[in-house]
């Protein structure tokens, strides 16, 4: 019977060997050759997957936090501030967030699935005894694939989700476009942006590593495989939102706002 104490542990000793791993990427990226063909493969595929997705859920995603923004500052008689709110809370909280999560649900799964097969089979058991690294033949090319994605996809996801707020804003909430936009000139600045690329940078690279770490250890044959998968994006998930608060916290106490 597994006790709490026991599952603390366990807690402990994978977030270890995942922070090991995620060392060994960072001191494998510097080594050569980089295998330039498996990053192209591993990027188009990560990219197929996730483009749609991502564009598709950034509409609503968008138009939600406009219309409940838009909403507030009505009730406040503050409509004037709907564009900035709205666009900052897209590009610095919803954009890298929404980016991740398609990211880790469509491309890391399946990161993932395929490097438990590759373990349950024994090739990577295999890769070690003829002196291959995983780490570097395997596990860099997807982590750096799964950062590049998002960071890109971030940036389309930042202008399909201000798109679509600032119509919604027009069409449904009888905005001024001129007001929408003078008022995000005037509080926005440009750390704004960068935080949210940095942002979808450790996320993607968060997303990519805790794929191929449960990838390399499942349990239980396929059974185990799918379980991995499961698990893979959860803490992803999980992990996620923590290092959200924690950018955002350190953004918004050594970044000082425009005007102040």
């Amino acid at each position: 019977m597994t006790t709490p104490l026991t599952a603390a542990r366990g807690a402990v000793s994978q977030f270890g060997q995942l922070f090991a791993l995620g060392a060994d990427v960072l001191v494998a990226m510097t080594k050569r050759p980089f295998q330039v063909r498996e990053f192209v493969h591993q990027f188009w595929f990560v990219a197929s997957v996730s483009i749609l997705p991502a564009a598709l859920v950034a509409i609503p995603f968008g138009a939600v936090i406009t219309l409940q923004l838009g909403s507030l500052t009505s009730q406040l008689g503050a409509e004037a501030f709907n564009g900035a709110a709205s666009v900052l809370a897209v590009i610095q909280q919803a954009s890298p967030i929404v980016t991740t999560l398609v990211v880790a649900g469509a491309g890391g799964s399946a990161i993932c699935a395929e490097l438990g097969a590759r373990t349950v089979r024994e090739e990577i058991d295999a890769m070690e005894v003829l002196g291959v690294s995983p780490v570097h033949r395997l596990v860099v090319p997807r982590v750096l694939a799964a950062t590049a994605v998002a960071v890109l996809l971030n940036g389309m996801v930042s202008f399909v989700g201000v798109t679509g707020g600032y119509v919604f804003n027009v069409l449904l909430q009888g905005g001024t476009p001129g007001a929408f936009l003078a008022s995000f000139s005037s509080l926005a600045q440009l750390p704004d942006l960068w935080v949210g690329e940095i942002k979808a940078v450790a996320f993607g690279f968060l997303a990519g590593l805790v794929a191929c770490y449960r990838g390399l250890h499942p349990r239980g044959g396929a059974k185990g495989v799918g379980d991995v998968v499961n698990q893979s994006v959860v803490i992803t998930f999980l992990l996620l939102f923590f290092v959200n608060f924690v950018i955002s916290v350190l953004y918004l106490r050594l970044v000082p706002a425009k005007g102040a």
